[in-house]
């Protein structure tokens, strides 16, 4: 909306010259922004360069600070964007004025599909409009003056540091899981394991019979990085396969909002289920917001169970189906089984014709049991994963045809395939006891399907089912009607009924105890150009090999064509063509990998963005290595464990909560993996993780519910108005497409970086959303002038302090900034920015009130604590108060506990609860003390009128409450 500028006016700069403006704000922030760069202000040492030669440096604790990976994007910067940058900057410059070595700078996660979105629209090359928008990202972020160690920056579009995501990409390929030992080991170690007899691979046949082929599926089983022909969510009108953040609930493309079909195509994975107990339980030692930690918990969901088979008769004697279930309590229940439809047992089970016998109802109105399940899985695949899971009313299935035998009661058992069972959570199959399962009653009710109850209801309702209206799913029932002529759970708990019936079926080799997750294996593979190519070629036998690390980087070829490509959008049987497989040249090559020269082709998938940002908090700390990942001794100096971290990891992590599960979860595996295999000591990439919240900002619109130019809306009398027309207003995102973004360079122009800066983190608490509101601003800009004016005369530009020792500042004074230095100290410690600028206002205001100059001592020491916060004004302060070094790295003032404590405190004196006196007494007075004071009060003695007291309770030093008689 719009504001009236706030600076001085032309009368007010002829009286006062040299005031504190934007233009005097223009002058002073550029300069020192080049000084910091001149002189490496902000450059932190390693410990095996600068710092093995000073050993005063070497000794300071380090500190490392990272925001999460910014992605440049073509739209700029709005003034929510940095508001994270600007914390981390502050934070980073407290700990240098406390005598840390810190760590703090920011690179690009530089990959991604809107670069690929612009090159198909454009024909610009993803890295043209990519290197644009960091040019500008970085011009606008060095413009707030944050204090990056520019030396440590990069982009994972840079070959040189993409060279390195692909040597972690072949560790994690040529490594397996070890569940005996519980870690990751390299693959050599467990084909000797295959070779000499210490492991089976294949029953019955040893390795050295086996050929290239046959090994290679053997070690796919093992992998931590695999091809598999994998579910995914194909969209045919878009040409490529989509994440299932980017499919709507009414399974359709986010982008284009076209139909996407489940299909099966050969792409890479993560074996991130191998680490899933361990990213659970490590979890406990992290400093993170419970919140994050629960997210992540249920992403990767640990549950206790059995897994049960359920095996067929008749033609398909010897086959059976597994299911994991948490209830296996109830198995004397279930009275049908389903399959997810993409299951792959279901096309061995479909028999040519109906059982005698089928009901109508379970066939779909088709001829045959092929024809229902083909149509069904058509049906399905045009759902998301999100739809098939919601509790829809109407619940869809069809009969396989095929029946199946419940072990514990021989009963046969009809299989349906139904869409709320998925692929990607335990076995793909559920054993369905609908008196017990909400689901599971629907579906028998909407199928005619047998309910059978065998866990007594405790909500008064019968046990029979036709009676009921939803399923009963208590765990603190007893059960009822489980016996079989071996195992009887008739009258016991849940619990105990759950260990027995899993002992029995251990005991006849037809289930065990078990943990599932929800957690499945990270899908690796995009059809796209722009991101890292796999270091992976196919022999002509169709095997994987691995690039050697000499020819690491491999990097991008050129293509003509940007474009994934397309296919009528309802045609679900087509298949991706990508981008990269197109470049011929590239693609067939002929390499010698050891045993001669061989024709080979390359992966033409690219990695997904996210590998570039599962490792980059490691190359912060040794950019410029050619020769290895990372320095082992600069790796252990900044995140290695130490007290307090045991897993060690980065000091400081911020960024948005949007990242709770998938990157933050990445970056954990990744970590882990390497830990394990010796390359790094932290197994936790971050330590300390910290979620800022949102800057909002007035969306109004126009009667159409158009968005309209927020900075031309006028407010009269609480209602707005854009071109004669009222608008209506409401809180949301800042954004271009709402006409409501504001630009830092728009705010630095008009009041200057430190302004912008002081305003961000005053808003409110750093992890608390809050609207922004451009009127606002001006209070922090007056802050900074009042701060100049007591610094430096505005009429002659020279400083006005006064030259004296701080002891004879006042007592008043040293009182007053001894506890803002107490408070800011802890407040900036725990991130309460807001607070430690409220205490350094309230000083500032109290030596502005002052009749006499401010004591130079007592200047300095408030420019220093307003220095991480506003650190243009407080370097142009330092030095003009006589200083040659930079204030970045003074140290902090520290508070003297003798002025900390008030000389008098108030101590409220009631009667009956309503206070009749206010005595000033010492905060040291004794209870007995007080309470003789209290009671020879003469407004006490006057409220009492000659009553007796009949108890007097004391809260020394504040409160005194006195009962009579």
């Amino acid at each position: 909306m719009s504001e009236t500028n706030s600076a001085a006016s032309p009368a007010e700069g002829a009286t006062a010259p040299h005031r504190y403006t934007a233009a005097m704000a223009a002058e002073i922030e550029p300069r020192w922004q080049d000084f910091w760069d001149a002189e490496g202000t902000y450059e932190a040492p390693n410990p095996t360069g600068e710092l093995a030669g000073d050993p005063e440096l070497a000794a300071r604790p380090k500190k490392f600070i990272m925001d999460m990976f910014p992605y440049p994007s073509g739209a700029g910067l709005h003034v929510g964007h940095p508001l994270g940058y600007i914390a981390t900057d502050v934070y980073a410059r407290f700990q240098r004025m406390t005598g840390h070595n810190v760590l703090h700078t920011l690179g690009f996660d530089a990959f991604g599909l809107p670069a690929e979105q612009y090159a198909v629209q454009t024909g610009t090359h993803p890295r043209t409009s990519t290197e644009a928008n960091m040019a500008n990202m970085r011009s606008q972020l060095r413009r707030l003056g944050l204090g990056h160690d520019n030396r440590r920056s990069f982009a994972t579009i840079d070959p040189e540091y993409y060279k390195w995501t692909q040597w972690i990409f072949l560790k994690i390929f040529n490594s397996w899981y070890d569940e005996e030992a519980g870690r990751a080991r390299p693959i050599e170690e467990l084909i000797a394991q295959f070779a000499n007899g210490d492991r089976v691979a294949v029953e019955g046949r040893d390795w050295a019979d086996l050929d290239a082929r046959e090994r290679a599926e053997v070690l796919g089983r093992y992998r931590l990085a695999y091809a598999s022909d994998a579910p995914v969510n194909w969209a045919p009108g878009l040409g490529t396969v989509l994440a299932n953040e980017e499919v709507t609930s009414e399974g359709r493309s986010e982008r284009g909002n076209f139909p996407v079909f489940k299909a099966k195509l050969r792409q890479w994975n993560m074996r991130i289920t191998a680490y899933a107990d361990r990213l659970l339980d490590d979890l406990d030692g992290l400093d993170w917001p419970e919140a994050i930690k629960l997210q992540q918990r249920n992403w990767i969901g640990r549950s206790e169970g059995a897994r049960v088979d359920f095996p067929f008769d008749g033609e398909h004697t010897g086959k059976a189906v597994t299911v994991f279930t948490t209830r296996q309590d109830t198995l004397f229940g279930a009275t049908y089984m389903v399959l997810a439809p993409e299951h792959e047992l279901v096309d061995e089970i479909v028999p040519a014709a109906w059982p005698d016998g089928t009901r109508e109802s379970w066939t779909g109105g088709h001829a045959t049991p092929a024809e229902a399940v083909e149509k069904y899985r058509a049906f399905a695949a045009g759902k998301s994963d999100v739809e098939r899971q919601a509790d829809a009313k109407e619940k869809t299935g069809v009969f396989t045809g095929a029946y199946a035998v419940n072990p514990v009661s021989g009963e046969h058992i009809p299989v349906f395939i139904a869409d709320y069972v998925l692929m990607g959570y335990g076995t793909g199959a559920i054993m369905a006891v609908p008196a017990h399962d909400s689901r599971d009653f629907a579906f028998a009710r909407a199928f005619d399907l047998p309910v059978r109850c065998v866990v007594e209801p405790t909500d008064g309702r019968s046990t029979d089912p036709l009676t009921w209206d939803d399923a009963f799913n208590a765990h603190d029932a007893t059960l009822m009607a489980s016996a079989n002529a071996e195992v009887s759970l008739d009258g016991l708990d849940v619990t105990t009924a759950k260990a027995r019936i899993t002992g029995w079926l251990r005991e006849r080799g037809i289930g065990e105890g078990t943990v599932n997750f929800r957690l499945r294996d990270w899908l690796f593979s995009r059809q796209r150009y722009w991101g890292e190519p796999f270091p992976i070629v196919y022999d002509e036998d169709g095997v994987a090999h691995a690039l050697p690390e000499s020819m690491l980087p491999l990097e991008l070829p050129e293509v003509d064509d940007y474009s994934p490509r397309t296919f009528d959008p309802d045609d679900a049987d087509t298949q991706p063509e990508t981008p990269l497989s197109r470049n011929e040249d590239w693609v067939n090559v002929t390499l010698d990998l050891g045993d001669g020269p061989k024709k080979y082709r390359r992966e033409t998938n690219t990695m997904p963005n996210w590998a570039g940002s599962c490792w980059y908090e490691l190359r912060y700390l040794d950019p410029h290595n050619d020769q290895r990942l990372v320095d082992p001794e600069t790796e252990r100096y900044w995140m290695g464990p130490r007290e307090g971290m045991p897993a060690g990891g980065v000091d400081l992590y911020i960024g948005g909560a949007e990242h709770a599960v998938l990157h933050l979860l990445y970056a954990r595996f990744w970590s882990k993996v390497l830990f394990d295999l010796g390359y790094i000591s932290s197994s936790e990439p971050f330590h300390k993780l910290y979620n800022q919240g949102m800057i909002q900002a007035y969306v109004y619109r126009d009667s159409r519910g158009i968005p309209v130019p927020a900075a031309e809306v006028e407010e009269r009398d609480g209602t707005f108005w854009y071109q004669g027309e009222q608008v209506s207003r409401l809180l949301g995102k800042m954004g271009k497409s709402l006409k409501n973004a504001v630009t830092p360079d728009e705010i630095c122009a008009e009041y200057g970086a430190d302004t912008l800066r002081l305003y961000e983190m005053a808003m409110g608490p750093l992890d608390v959303s809050r609207p922004w509101d451009t009127r606002a601003v001006v209070g922090q800009y007056r802050l900074l002038q009042r701060l100049w004016r007591n610094v430096v005369d505005e009429a002659t530009g020279e400083v006005s302090v006064v030259d004296v020792p701080e002891a004879e500042a006042g007592t008043d004074t040293l009182r007053a900034l001894n506890k803002a230095v107490d408070g800011v100290t802890q407040d900036m410690a725990a991130l309460r920015f807001n607070t430690a600028i409220a205490k350094v206002t309230e000083l500032n205001n109290f030596l502005t009130k002052a009749d006499r100059p401010v004591p130079r001592p007592v200047a300095e020491k408030l420019v220093l604590l307003i220095a991480p916060l506003a650190p243009h004004i407080a370097e142009e302060l330092w030095r003009r108060l006589g200083h040659q070094d930079s204030v970045v790295h003074q140290e902090l003032p520290v508070a003297d506990p003798a002025y900390l404590v008030d000389e008098t405190v108030t101590c409220v004196v009631q009667i009956k609860g309503k206070v009749k006196a206010r005595l000033e007494v010492s905060p040291s007075v004794s209870e007995a003390d007080l309470e003789q004071a209290a009671l020879a009060d003469e407004r006490v003695q006057a409220a009492l009128g000659g009553a007796g007291v009949r108890k007097v309770i004391v809260r020394a030093p504040k409160l005194v409450n006195i009962v009579p008689a």
